[in-house]
């Protein structure tokens, strides 16, 4: 896996994935709602340890700085 995913991209995953937690865990969200958005809360943290980002590799996507 070559990494496809800049600093910004990570931190505002991760966010993300802070934000939906604190709504579930102060009861703002429950339901399908929270697993929806649970799942993808997980999903955001997963992709921003690892730099990588499945679904940019079709569109040959990325928002990493080039290393030259």
């Amino acid at each position: 896996m070559k990494k496809n995913m800049g600093n910004a991209d990570r931190i505002i995953r991760v966010l993300v994935a802070v934000v939906v937690a604190v709504l579930y865990f102060t009861n703002q969200i429950s339901g399908t709602l929270a697993a929806v958005l649970g799942l993808f809360a997980v999903i955001f943290v997963l992709t921003s340890f690892m730099s990588f980002c499945p679904l940019y590799l079709p569109f040959k996507f990325s928002t990493r700085k080039s290393d030259a």
